[in-house]
């Protein structure tokens, strides 16, 4: 088996992980200096800022597990060059507190050292994201407008 396809089926494999809450299992696919970075509004959501080594990951995967009840991830393309594995995922978290699905495009960018996971970029719709985590439109509240009508 060529490198690549074993750097995409070590992806896909984290990715199972993840989505069985199999926290351990997605770890050990990690090294143990991880670096981690989603573009996303932190000051929305603070949960998502940078992560380095295994530790602080796990605590976001785990926030993440805290506050939805289930994730579910489609990947309709995948692609790998070498150490380097791109992601086009569809991913759709259920909402613990109201049971409502949040579906989120996003690329996601693997780089490999050793068989491990080193290096996680993400890069996000925040957009939508924020919309769909607020449950609001946010379009009037960037524009200046009042939400209320007044």
């Amino acid at each position: 088996m060529t490198v690549e396809k074993l750097n995409r089926q070590r992806v896909l494999h984290l990715l199972d992980a993840i989505s069985r809450s199999d926290l351990a299992a997605a770890l050990s696919c990690c090294t143990e200096d991880v670096d981690f970075l989603t573009h996303a509004p932190i000051d929305v959501l603070p949960h998502m800022g940078p992560c380095h080594g295994k530790q602080e990951l796990g605590e976001f995967w785990r926030t993440v597990q805290e506050r939805y009840a289930e994730i579910r991830y489609e990947v309709p393309q995948i692609v790998a060059e070498g150490d380097t594995v791109a992601a086009y995922l569809r991913v759709f978290f259920r909402n613990r507190s109201n049971d409502r699905i949040i579906q989120v495009d996003m690329a996601v960018f693997y780089t490999f050292r050793h068989g491990q996971v080193a290096q996680i970029r993400e890069i996000i719709d925040s957009y939508d994201l924020v919309q769909q985590v607020l449950e609001r439109e946010i379009g009037p509240l960037i524009v200046g407008e009042r939400v209320d009508g007044r």
